[in-house]
């Protein structure tokens, strides 16, 4: 059996789902390959803190250990930009079963001394980020498909591509079935499948770390704070979670990565509280740690006729600067908006355009996350003084400090 479809989207991850979301409705018949949807999430044992309008509600007291093992966590984590959570919340894919918390303000410490604060009210922002699951936004994306009559999910894993010279590719199915398309949207993360299959290679710089995510009940409350340390052992975020919450992300060696995650969570939640300063007083492991190895990637070509790479699949960033996902989605926002005029939506004309427009914002945010990790990489008593005196002069210089708070909101 032959299906057809103008768009296939290949992975229903955040970026993809969110492509897909967008064009709901649109001109174009869409299609998301995804082999593995995501589960609906538990039901929520309580309300939020940060409601997704915006307005705050109290906290209720810490849970105990056995009410948190009921309202389980998802250990992936991420920093969502305003302007993108408004784009979402525009698509309807931002509310039930999502779960986040505003960031109004963050501060940043050196290695020597050296302080960064960003405060949203400096900036006249109402708030510098949204914390949210990835899992629970994957799922409240999903949900938006089913009132789009142009929309069908295909559940069954892919074989292989036969690729048209006309930009008309034909995605083959393990069943034997096959989709044919004039779009194939390449959503199917760092390691890509699509990517493999037409033969892109990509840049790739190992960071020789990895990331250590855990998520953690705090004595104190963060009252929308987050916090971010760079240290001799790598670089330690605290990213606050509704309620008494945090999640980190601390990007490390792999050999203190692995020391980190072998130890009792009682002892991991110890040395935690200690890196951060005991920021938020007394912490309780709530997820078990996780670690991610660190690389940054780059898409040798992003388009072809009729073909795209979205998200991970064309680029990947180091975490400190939280942008990741945010690039993803800024993709997604795109070419969703050149996607929307109609037309073929495969004609690599249209396709280059979109490339050449995101191809700045990516590059920017590598050199600037790149080169962060290797300034605080390097240990010399000289660049150590002044890469924090760097960070001092940039906390008392206001419009410096503005404009890099409204950057980062887009």
């Amino acid at each position: 059996m032959v299906m057809e479809t103008d768009i296939l989207i290949v992975g229903g991850g955040l970026n993809g789902a969110a492509l897909a979301c967008a064009l709901r409705h649109g001109p174009h018949s869409v299609m998301v390959l995804e082999p593995r949807p995501p589960s609906p999430p538990a039901p929520l044992m309580e309300p939020l803190c940060n409601r997704l309008d915006g307005q705050t509600t109290p906290a209720k007291p810490l849970p105990t250990p056995e009410e948190e093992g009921r309202d389980a966590w998802d250990p992936r984590i991420y920093a969502y930009s305003p302007a993108n959570v408004d784009w979402i919340r525009s698509l309807g894919g931002w509310g039930e079963p999502v779960r986040a918390q505003a960031v109004h303000r963050m501060r940043i410490h050196g290695d020597d001394g050296g302080v960064l604060d960003f405060d949203a009210l400096d900036a006249g922002l109402p708030l510098l980020a949204w914390i949210a699951e990835n899992g629970r936004l994957q799922s409240a994306l999903w949900s938006t498909f089913e009132d789009a009559p142009n929309l069908r999910v295909v559940n069954t894993p892919a074989s292989a591509i036969t690729w048209g010279h006309d930009g008309r590719h034909s995605v083959h199915l393990a069943d034997g079935e096959r989709i044919t398309t004039r779009l194939l949207v390449a959503a199917d993360g760092a390691n890509s499948w699509v990517r493999q299959q037409a033969g892109i290679g990509f840049l790739l710089e190992d960071y020789r770390h990895v990331g250590v995510v855990a998520n953690f009940a705090t004595g104190k409350p963060h009252r929308g704070a987050a916090w971010q340390w760079f240290r001799k052992d790598g670089v330690l975020a605290y990213l606050p979670l509704p309620g008494n919450r945090i999640s980190i992300v601390w990007s490390t060696p792999p050999e203190h990565a692995a020391e980190l995650q072998g130890l009792p969570l009682e002892r991991l939640a110890a040395r935690v509280a200690e890196a951060g300063r005991h920021a938020l007083g007394e912490l309780r492991c709530i997820t078990p740690p996780v670690g991610f190895p660190l690389k940054r990637r780059l898409a040798d070509e992003w388009v072809r006729p009729g073909l795209v790479m979205l998200g991970d699949t064309a680029h990947t960033v180091h975490p400190l600067a939280g942008q990741g996902v945010n690039l993803g989605f800024r993709d997604s926002r795109l070419l969703s908006e050149a996607l929307k005029r109609g037309g073929d939506p495969g004609e690599i004309g249209r396709l280059t355009a979109y490339a050449a427009r995101r191809r700045e914002d990516v590059a920017s945010m590598q050199f600037v996350s790149g080169g962060m990790r290797k300034l605080f990489g390097r240990q010399e008593s000289l660049i150590r003084a002044l890469r924090n005196r760097g960070m001092t002069f940039t906390d008392h210089f206001s419009p410096l400090r503005q404009a890099l708070m409204h950057h980062a909101v887009l």
